[in-house]
């Protein structure tokens, strides 16, 4: 069974229920790391247990919604291995899985409606990595990664010719 794990904040509560429903319908699994009502609740809480589940291999995937879909990108991209984007277009999903193997979708509740959240998932979820030199990019960023969890900011990082 396909799974994933989805998580919001309380402005983007009303969307993640759309969300499920819909990937239910679409025959997923999913995992809801809250909230469970529209309580104010501070994102960085929510987007962090999502990205530690996505970069630690519980999940292959993840979706996270706040009111822009800014905050939640910034938190899920402190993560090692994470690729959070933040789509408002079906095109953007697209290209963000084509080029980036982009592995956590990031919405704002209120900035798109359901119809538009709907194809947006949906497009991210079939669109395949397309790797070749897409590939050898993220090499780079994994590069960076790495080099900046051994030595930390001060790290000297070298840019390729």
């Amino acid at each position: 069974m396909k799974n994933i794990a989805i998580a919001s904040d309380h402005a983007g509560y009303e969307l993640k229920l759309n969300v499920v429903s819909f990937l239910l319908q679409e025959g997923y699994e999913v995992k809801d790391l809250g909230p469970c009502n529209t309580d104010s609740v501070d994102y960085p809480d929510y987007g962090m247990s999502l990205a530690q589940a996505v970069s630690q291999g519980q999940f292959k995937r993840g979706i996270v919604i706040c009111g822009t879909g800014i905050g939640m990108s910034i938190v899920v991209n402190r993560f090692p291995k994470i690729r959070g984007t933040l789509c408002s277009d079906v095109y953007t999903a697209k290209l963000c899985r084509e080029h980036n193997d982009s592995n956590i979708l990031v919405m704002g509740g209120r900035v798109i409606g359901p119809g538009l959240a709907q194809e947006i998932v949906k497009t991210w979820l079939t669109t395949p990595f397309e790797g070749g030199r897409h590939q050898n990019r993220l090499d780079k960023i994994n590069k960076i990664d790495e080099t900046l969890q051994t030595n930390g900011v001060k790290a000297e990082l070298e840019r390729e010719a």
